[in-house]
């Protein structure tokens, strides 16, 4: 079983045996699978599906069915952003990029129908030290983080808080190229197989006219209080509020379905020339 049901597998036999099913419209005999995938020559069905049950075990984008092993898709492109859990997350690091940068902070926020109905935050011990930089930018020092948790002691209980939500972020590529790093060390293999949204990307194209998209950019537009910027609370607290507000453009829009938000997100916007 995945360790968590939010989690997927990047192991090469479960990337390699979802590669094969999605060449074979989704569903296989387990025999071909195990021969293909495994390289294990079987004749015998029940000794394949065996084998096979193996694989699904680990990742919920596999199933058994009778003799045969299933894609199961998830179309979470059809998830009603009216009614949707999101949890808002923003993260504190001693760098740019994950490896070798590390997680020091993290705080998220659970919206669910258009208000904030939950919080996590935590310190993280990076077990490095925070580059002098990080620290002036931040206000976090090595000190502040000395007995806090390292991100293994936290990391189950952020994984039951984030559940099957909706994940959103203030560019979101970022945080959850480090949530996953971070992941991956605790779960070898694991990552985050939720949705996401980015609040970047959405403001882009929601609130064209604004001088730039920084978070203090887009709050400042929505009137929302950022004090204690590049502190991940305050954060994920004012990223919240401006997705909640971002929601609300959204419907006036008639964009209801996370697809449509998503491609609206996606869609690079084309500028005017004088």
């Amino acid at each position: 079983m995945a360790p968590f049901p939010n989690l997927i597998c990047d192991a090469l036999l479960i990337s390699d045996t979802i590669e094969f099913l999605k060449l074979r419209g989704g569903r296989a005999s387990a025999i071909s699978v195990v021969g293909a995938v495994m390289k294990i020559n079987v004749r015998e069905a029940a000794l394949a599906r065996t084998l096979a049950e193996g694989l699904a075990e680990k990742d919920a984008r596999l199933a058994i069915l009778n003799d045969d092993v299933v894609l199961v898709t998830n179309d979470d492109g059809d998830i009603d952003l009216r009614t949707a859990d999101f949890v808002v997350i923003d993260l504190e690091t001693t760098g740019a990029k994950a490896p070798p940068c590390k997680v020091t902070e993290v705080g998220a926020y659970r919206v669910s129908g258009g208000k904030i109905c939950g919080e996590y935050h935590s310190l993280v011990n990076p077990e490095t030290p925070i580059p002098p930089f990080i620290s002036s930018l931040t206000g976090i020092d090595d000190s502040m983080v000395a007995d806090a948790p390292a991100f293994r002691d936290i990391s189950d209980e952020l994984l039951t808080f984030i559940g099957d939500s909706v994940l959103v972020a203030h560019n979101a590529h970022f945080d959850v190229s480090f949530l996953n790093c971070e992941i991956g060390q605790v779960y070898v293999d694991y990552r985050l197989g939720n949705s996401q949204l980015c609040t970047v990307q959405l403001s882009r194209h929601l609130l064209p006219d604004i001088e730039n998209h920084k978070l203090m950019t887009v709050a400042r537009h929505f009137a929302i209080a950022l004090e204690n910027h590049h502190r991940a609370s305050d954060d994920a607290r004012a990223t919240a509020e401006i997705f909640i507000n971002l929601l609300g453009d959204l419907q006036e829009l008639g964009i209801n379905d996370l697809a449509s938000a998503r491609k609206l997100g996606g869609r690079r916007r084309k500028w005017k020339t004088a």
